[in-house]
């Protein structure tokens, strides 16, 4: 059974009364962008035993998916840096796996109508 995700649709409503629906959708769609940017090179930085790389990717993944209200991949991404401090070669395969799934799932609720 997949995990279920949290996004905070109260966040993302804030972002387009703040700025308006149009630049709402844009800076929310760049956003996005860039969260499926670092979830595939934070993928590619674990599987090369990069830790450093993988460490600053989660941590930039964990900062982006906060700006748009994705709490789960912001937490498990965090959880990712953390542990590759450590250098668990083991751990850090199982929560990159688990980084993409959650922003797979993630990235569809939104796009299915969250927001």
């Amino acid at each position: 059974m997949a995990e279920p995700v949290s996004v905070d649709a109260r966040h993302l409503q804030k972002i387009v009364r703040e700025l308006g629906e149009e630049a709402a959708e844009r800076i929310i769609t760049r956003t996005l962008h860039q969260v499926l940017m670092s979830v595939q090179m934070l993928c590619r930085f674990a599987k090369t035993d990069a830790v450093e790389e993988t460490v600053s990717q989660a941590e930039r993944l964990s900062r982006l998916s906060r700006q748009v209200g994705l709490v789960s991949l912001a937490a498990v991404a965090g959880e990712t840096a953390i542990c590759a401090r450590s250098g668990d070669r083991v751990a850090i395969a199982a929560l990159a796996g688990r980084v993409e799934r959650v922003a797979n799932r993630s990235l569809n609720e939104i796009w299915d109508g969250v927001c």
